[in-house]
């Protein structure tokens, strides 16, 4: 089946996606690590909700049992696109989840976890075995998927050495960029502590993407409400925008200039806010030519709906890109944000930029095809 409207001439690339954790995650853990396999467990509330418990604790977004057309009846309700095949997002069935790509008009898609959105676990052990199972379970998918189905590693930070032949086995296996939250135990991603992480980064053409995500439990325990009204928007969202914020006011692009950072997944509508901030309290004057997320190398996602002329207006057209958060369901989810934002009567050259050139600068994605012929 092929999408039901024009392809463009240059390939699209699905800046944030993401996989649905399953048993076969874990398949990869070593013998002596199988104790520390995450079980699945049914919300005993009677919803229709799973949960993976690690040390006894629930860790990651409840997983959806629902059926495809229950899905679908929620992306009615939500007045937006959030149907995926289970099998596809879950990486059940390879072939299924390229099918439906090509539908929505996507050649690429750069693949981000679900679980490790909060810390999964205090135990350096633990960490260890469940990232090395998920980087290698993400490095099968990539070779299943004809290179269309790249990734971002995760990383045992509690153990910086293992983290570091992590990054250089990701880099070896399909893997473009190293996925870290904005805050991690007790410390923002930007600590000196996390330097060797960068380091390695830089030297192996890797991109640092600090995807939405909090794993400072104290951190989370602060920002949540009785209300529930602020949701994701405080606990991730908001932590990712302030990482942003401390990487413009840090040493760290010119102590590492020539890496490439990304964050993604907390709209785009808040740069010209943090850069009038930075500029502000630094005493110093921004043009949309020359400022610091384009001449550091940053790179944020947009999503639908998002104020394009405003935000262009504050750091020109080279430094946003677009994802779908294909596979889940919460707020940032449009499975067809590349459709419709191809429909948008925008700048085609601005348009090929967010959906092509930006990504694949970012991602240091090399070209699938010549030509779409």
């Amino acid at each position: 089946m092929v999408a039901s409207y024009a392809l463009p001439d240059y390939e699209v690339v699905d800046a944030d996606a993401h996989v649905i954790e399953t048993d076969a995650t874990w398949q990869y853990l070593e013998p002596n690590e199988k104790k520390y396999r995450p079980q699945l467990v049914t919300s005993s509330s009677g919803s229709d909700k799973q949960y993976w418990v690690v040390d006894g604790k629930v860790v990651g977004p409840p997983i959806l049992t629902d059926t495809d057309r229950e899905v679908e009846r929620k992306s009615t309700i939500s007045a937006r696109n959030i149907a995926t095949p289970a099998a596809a997002r879950k990486m059940e069935d390879i072939p299924l989840r390229l099918d439906h790509m090509s539908q929505l008009g996507i050649d690429t898609q750069v693949l981000h976890n679900s679980i490790f959105i909060e810390q999964i676990t205090e135990r350096p052990d633990v960490e260890i075995a469940l990232c090395r199972s998920w980087n290698r379970w993400l490095a099968e998918i990539w070779r299943e998927g004809g290179n269309r189905l790249r990734w971002t590693c995760v990383l045992p930070t509690l153990s910086l050495e293992i983290a570091l032949s992590e990054i250089r086995f990701a880099k070896d296996n399909g893997a473009v960029g190293v996925c870290l939250p904005p805050f991690d135990r007790n410390l923002m991603i930007l600590d000196e502590y996390y330097y060797p992480i960068f380091s390695l980064s830089e030297e192996l053409d890797l991109p640092v993407i600090i995807h939405v995500a909090n794993n400072d439990p104290a951190l989370m325990r602060s920002l949540k409400t009785r209300s529930g009204l602020l949701g994701g928007f405080a606990s991730f969202r908001i932590p990712t925008v302030i990482a942003c914020y401390g990487l413009l006011t840090s040493e760290i692009p010119s102590v590492f200039p020539s890496l490439r950072w990304g964050f993604i997944e907390a709209s785009a509508q808040w740069i010209p806010w943090v850069l009038h901030e930075s500029a502000r309290r630094r005493a110093i004057t921004y043009s949309k030519e020359d400022n610091p997320f384009v001449t550091e190398n940053i790179y944020v996602s947009t999503q639908i709906g998002d104020d394009y002329q405003y935000i262009t207006d504050a750091i020109g057209e080279d430094r946003l890109v677009l994802g779908t958060d294909y596979g889940h369901t919460d707020t940032s989810s449009e499975v067809d944000a590349i459709s419709q934002f191809e429909a948008l009567s925008i700048d085609q050259k601005f348009q090929e930029k967010v959906l092509c050139t930006n990504p694949r600068r970012l991602y240091g994605l090399s070209p699938l095809f010549e030509s779409r012929d």
